[in-house]
């Protein structure tokens, strides 16, 4: 269990983020076309995960704009945007923002992915939803960065994910 802020206000997650050089855990989300996606779809990639707890809020909105602007100079890398959200506001998001270099996900069907990653809010406003986190995995699926937002209106570290790469 990790424990980060909201606004000061202490709130714990339901494990810890993978192990650095483990295997990734394989997941099961939706997209924003309604198809399935799971880690093997993206295999030979580097992936960033930029996980939040809602792209309807200005800290999560930013991070998926400034992904976006980075992803587009990337060789072989995917950067997959994580949330509770239903694939259809992610869509009207990106569509609004023209956002067209990441790709949404959502975990709204049955938060699987929050829970195998350790990143489930346990307690809190944000129950259920996903801690801010960052996890890059390398092209043989292991992870080789992490990092969880000690406070949650915080941005994550861009830099060092994109050094993971």
């Amino acid at each position: 269990m990790a424990t980060v802020t909201l606004k000061g206000n202490e709130i714990q997650t339901n494990g810890s983020l993978p192990e650095l050089n483990s295997k990734a855990p394989d997941f099961n989300l939706v997209a924003t076309d309604l198809s399935h996606k799971s880690l093997k779809d993206y295999e030979g990639k580097k992936l960033i995960l930029n996980i939040f707890p809602s792209v309807d809020t200005g800290t999560c909105a930013t991070s998926v704009r400034n992904f976006n602007k980075e992803a587009a100079a990337l060789e072989n890398t995917k950067v997959l945007c994580i949330s509770r959200d239903l694939p259809f506001a992610q869509g009207r998001f990106c569509g609004a923002e023209g956002i067209e270099n990441v790709e949404m996900l959502s975990d709204f069907a049955t938060g699987d992915f929050g829970k195998d990653y350790g990143l489930e809010f346990s307690n809190g406003p944000l129950s259920n939803l996903h801690s801010r986190c960052i996890v890059v995995i390398n092209e043989k699926g292991e992870v080789a960065y992490t990092e969880q937002v000690s406070e949650i209106v915080d941005e994550p570290n861009y830099s060092e994910a994109l050094k993971a790469l």
